[in-house]
């Protein structure tokens, strides 16, 4: 067998292993692929979950700062809700980032230690090949991630400010007085929706490595 077929293989093993653990068959390596794996699933759609919200959390802003004699009590209602459904959001997908870049180490550190024990000099480099270029691909994920946290609280205290100030002059006046800050906001909510861009992108590439099969 080529290396190429073998290589396929070996990745077409490891996913089987890993559905074996949800029918209840498992062993510590195992455990250690199935958490990782589903880390990465939930990374991606808190990821896509927060994208959404931040569009959603901006377009209540607007409703409140730019529409024609608007309904200050309920647009400013309807912003408080979508700026804590925002600041929830937030937080789950750090966490999960977090959780993903963690699980991920202690799989490849796992994975490092099994692929010294093989006495087939062509598996044993196999695993070592597969464990690198996956690690690597892994790893993109934190990486691309480093400038989220910075943009998420920048954007979403100023919200909280701008909630905070309205809290206490809900009137036309103190609208017409905190729109400046509210379109400051328009620039930062682009900033973090950029942010996320990368490791949407890098999570991708994880999911192509592990579900193509193409080499």
């Amino acid at each position: 067998m080529k290396l190429k077929n073998l290589s396929f293989a070996f990745t077409t093993v490891l996913l089987l292993g890993a559905a074996a653990v949800i029918g209840g068959c498992a062993t510590t390596g195992i455990d250690r692929s199935v958490k990782t794996t589903n880390s990465i699933q939930e990374v991606d759609g808190e990821i896509r979950k927060m994208m959404v919200q931040i569009d959603a959390t901006g377009a209540t802003l607007d409703a409140l700062v730019r529409a024609e004699k608007p309904d200050l009590k309920k647009s400013f209602d309807a912003y408080s809700d979508s700026v804590e459904k925002l600041d929830n959001e937030g937080k789950r997908t750090l966490k999960r980032i977090d959780e993903m870049k963690q699980n991920s180490k202690e799989y490849f550190a796992e994975w490092e230690k099994q692929g010294d024990t093989f006495t087939n000099p062509q598996i044993r480099e196999l695993s070592e090949e597969r464990r690198s270029r996956l690690a690597g691909i892994y790893a993109q994920v934190p990486a691309s991630a480093i400038g989220v946290k910075g943009a998420y609280i920048a954007y979403l205290t100023d919200l909280k400010e701008i909630q905070m100030f309205l809290s206490n002059d809900l009137t036309p006046s103190g609208v017409s007085a905190i729109e400046p800050v509210a379109n400051k906001t328009v620039q930062d909510r682009e900033t973090l929706k950029a942010s996320l861009v990368p490791v949407i992108a890098a999570l991708d590439d994880i999911k192509v490595e592990l579900y193509s099969g193409k080499k």
